[in-house]
């Protein structure tokens, strides 16, 4: 029987519509648990999932039978309902970042992801997020990234 093999490791990054503060500090815990089930559900195994008030961070093994537009766009809808008797202007935007990673740097990531309070007291998600970009070579319109 032939087998498929895959390990490629991403880093999902998203902000709540505009970012605006729709996370609160009492709900955050369970939404990244809900977070990382969600993605277990769709055959990724989760990492890590971390963030701030305005924004997630998820580590997870992307599974072998999913595109990464369709594991984003299932996680946003779901976590959207969940979200919405906690946070009844809850949002997502609309775009989000995928960004790959080696093995080796699982436990620096995990690190990163698990202190993104005390990152985001001397650096804002905006200035954050285009670092991931810049460090990645990619392009962008600022009429857009934010959306």
């Amino acid at each position: 029987m032939p087998q498929s093999h895959a390990s490629v490791l991403l880093h999902l990054v998203f902000s709540t519509a505009n970012r605006a503060p729709l996370i609160p500090d009492e709900i955050k815990p369970e939404l990244h648990r809900y977070l990382g089930g969600a993605v277990k559900d769709l055959g990724c195994p989760p990492i890590c999932v971390g963030g701030t008030n305005d924004h997630v961070h998820i580590l997870l093994r992307l599974g072998r039978t999913i595109a990464i537009a369709d594991l984003v766009r299932k996680i946003k809808a779901n976590s959207s309902a969940w979200m919405k008797p906690h946070s009844p202007q809850f949002a997502w935007q609309a775009g989000y970042g995928a960004f790959s990673f080696g093995e080796e740097r699982i436990g620096t990531m995990t690190h990163y992801v698990e202190t993104q309070e005390e990152h985001h007291r001397k650096v804002t998600f905006q200035e954050e997020y285009l670092t991931i970009l810049r460090e990645f070579g990619l392009e962008w319109d600022d009429r857009y990234v934010w959306d």
